[in-house]
């Protein structure tokens, strides 16, 4: 997707914000145009508070002199925006590949809605084609491991487990201190039960699957936004 059309899906979901909202703010390229947006509303006077959902997006939005609070000072959030990885049926997501899934769910969570902002090619009939992240405590890293590898096995995985690093070949670490898991299903077929497998691990902290929590798409392209509701 071109700059030009994640902008264009970050500014019809800005559409819906009004003053006086408590927004969540998303992590990635197309979130980024959202709070550049947005950044551009509040310096026009627009009052609102946000809860962003990792560092880079607080640091973006600080920059842009967005007001910022969290989850321990207010507990619930009008909306938050955010993209995603894949989208399927009923607005079940896969989210994580920028490494914040933990915060961005918790947030996502606390909100009345969650609206995510995508490109077409996001769409998918089936979740799995896009690596499913898994955020995982360092103790014991091992058995959690060989847990998660058993999950795999039992929900047909296509492809193998692979612990996340950068380019450089370190451990890729968390907001939260964490590493990631990326599992490779090619296709989930059940991602309800597949969540509580996975949940029902010890060193799980969350997974990538967001079930149950989007109300609405913006979907960019090149021919406009389509909008999609659950």
């Amino acid at each position: 997707m071109s700059e030009i059309e994640k902008r264009q899906a970050a500014a019809k979901a800005l559409e819906e914000i009004q003053s006086g909202m408590r927004i969540g703010l998303g992590t990635g390229s197309t979130a980024r145009h959202f709070v550049e947006l947005l950044g551009e509303r509040v310096a026009d006077g627009l009052d609102c508070l946000c809860v962003p959902t990792s560092e880079v997006t607080a640091q973006q939005a600080a920059s842009l002199n967005i007001p910022l609070t969290n989850l321990e000072t207010i507990d619930r959030l009008d909306v938050t925006v955010d993209g995603a990885d894949e989208i399927g049926p009923g607005l079940a997501l896969i989210k994580g590949g920028g490494g914040a899934l933990l915060r961005e769910k918790i947030v996502a969570a606390a909100s009345d809605q969650m609206v995510v902002i995508a490109d077409a090619s996001k769409v998918v009939d089936a979740l799995g084609r896009f690596a499913l992240p898994i955020e995982v405590n360092r103790f014991g890293l091992g058995a959690t491991r060989r847990a998660l590898e058993l999950v795999l096995s039992d929900h047909q995985a296509e492809g193998a487990l692979k612990l996340r690093s950068d380019g450089a070949g370190t451990d890729f670490v968390t907001d939260g201190g964490h590493l990631i898991f990326d599992a490779f299903f090619g296709r989930i077929s059940a991602p309800e039960a597949l969540s509580l497998a996975l949940l029902n691990v010890p060193g799980v902290v969350q997974h990538g699957l967001f079930l149950g929590l989007c109300k609405r798409a913006y979907v960019a392209t090149p021919d406009g936004v389509r909008t999609l509701n659950d």
